[in-house]
């Protein structure tokens, strides 16, 4: 499996950005996909997570109400962030990662076994 994420760049704060994680290979394998984010000096981070078909979706608490983690409908291998209402906390290069284990460690960055190559996100105060 590989993914490729993009889609990050520089917005100001209370804007908004959607990042796009495009899988191929063997996406038969997925069962879930997931977004993290590392900022300079900090642990990867969890964002959110969706199943594979986009039927369940996940979230960290500092993202819910702001970040909508969604399937792509017209492309069912690329998978989607939306981040509305940005703040600049939110700084980070964000990645996109194949889940490989059972629900509970879906916030557990270990438990991923692919990676994208990350996105930039930079949100100006």
């Amino acid at each position: 499996v590989q993914l490729q994420a993009s889609g990050g760049g520089l917005v100001q704060a209370g804007g908004s950005l959607r990042l796009s994680c495009a899988a191929s290979g063997r996406t038969a394998s997925m069962s879930r996909v997931g977004w993290f984010r590392q900022a300079p000096g900090k642990e990867r981070e969890f964002v959110a997570a969706i199943t594979w078909n986009g039927g369940y979706t996940y979230y960290a608490n500092v993202v819910k109400g702001r970040f909508t983690i969604s399937r792509d409908r017209a492309n069912n291998t690329v998978y989607l962030l939306q981040m509305n209402s940005l703040k600049p906390e939110d700084t980070a290069v964000y990645y996109c990662g194949r889940h490989r284990g059972p629900l509970s460690t879906v916030a557990i960055s270990t438990s991923y076994d692919f990676w994208g190559q990350g996105t930039q996100v930079t949100v100006s105060s």
